[in-house]
């Protein structure tokens, strides 16, 4: 059994519609409220000193907050767990990062398929146009230069990527330090999502099935937003070289996110009729 992840704002255990009235009950626990009935289907939350009100709160929202371990019941006391306290500054990081990407370019929702076939979303940037850009591009046929595997390894790198919180920390020395963080490490951070650790973990193993050959390109065009003349020039490539290197990364990239089938090994073979004897020589 996996070990149980922590509910995050934005997880399925809490969809958006619920999130404002559990940051308010979270805060109000904090101080510590009584709780008594308030009529079918809500609970009265009461400041202590001077049993004023403070609010309510649907009974199915403060059975869920007790079920995750957020809040803690004695008698008619509620109080908030150490949870709620990490809970909540996840909370205002996520939202801090929502209106920060909202000045910052126009986002879309994309939903993420974790290598056990569990779903999630992820925000992404439409304003990041290099690697749409090349993922749009046509050889001398007419066809598109890079095969749609290819496109969706690049897509899965940058959405691991992004959900890692991975964008703030570029550093010269970037790649070699992920991928030999990533086996058995937890990433350093202040209170990331079990999600955001996966998501690290996944570009790590990435960067290293890639080698340190072709995982720069993929990073800097896929992840870092950089246009292929801009790489050739910072790495003193020759023109029109960044896009091969970018194909090649990106097809075995996407062999590492879908391994081909094993070949099994097949015994000796031999075509003859069904009364067909082999030779034995005696000696």
């Amino acid at each position: 059994m996996g070990a149980m992840r922590k509910p995050t704002a934005h997880s399925p255990q809490n969809p958006a519609s619920a999130i404002k009235p559990l940051l308010r009950l979270l805060r109000l626990a904090s101080r510590g409220v009584l709780l008594e009935p308030a009529g079918p289907g809500e609970t009265a939350l009461l400041r202590p000193q001077d049993g004023v009100l403070l609010g309510r709160v649907p009974d199915a929202l403060l059975h869920k907050a007790l079920a995750d371990g957020l809040v803690r019941r004695k008698g008619n006391a509620l109080a908030a767990t150490g949870e709620a306290e990490s809970f909540l500054k996840r909370a205002m990081a996520e939202r801090e990062d929502e209106i920060f990407a909202g000045q910052h370019g126009e986002r879309a929702t994309e939903t993420l398929v974790e290598s056990d076939g569990s779903r999630s979303t992820v925000r992404r940037n439409l304003d990041d146009q290099p690697f749409s850009t090349v993922a749009r591009l046509r050889d001398r046929t007419g066809k598109p230069y890079l095969p749609p595997e290819a496109v969706a390894a690049g897509e899965r790198l940058a959405a691991d990527f992004e959900r890692g919180h991975l964008q703030p920390r570029i550093t010269a020395s970037f790649e070699p330090r992920l991928a030999q963080k990533h086996k058995g490490a937890r990433p350093s951070g202040p209170d990331l999502t079990d999600s955001a650790l996966a998501a690290r973990l996944r570009v790590g193993e990435a960067l290293t099935a890639l080698g340190p050959e072709l995982s720069g390109v993929a990073l800097d065009i896929c992840c870092f937003a950089k246009g292929l003349e801009a790489v050739e020039r910072e790495r003193q490539w020759p023109a029109r070289s960044a896009k091969l290197m970018l194909r090649t990364a990106l097809l075995a990239l996407a062999r590492h996110y879908t391994p081909p089938p094993a070949r099994t090994a097949s015994g000796l073979r031999h075509w003859g009729q069904s009364d067909y004897r082999p030779p034995i020589s005696r000696p």
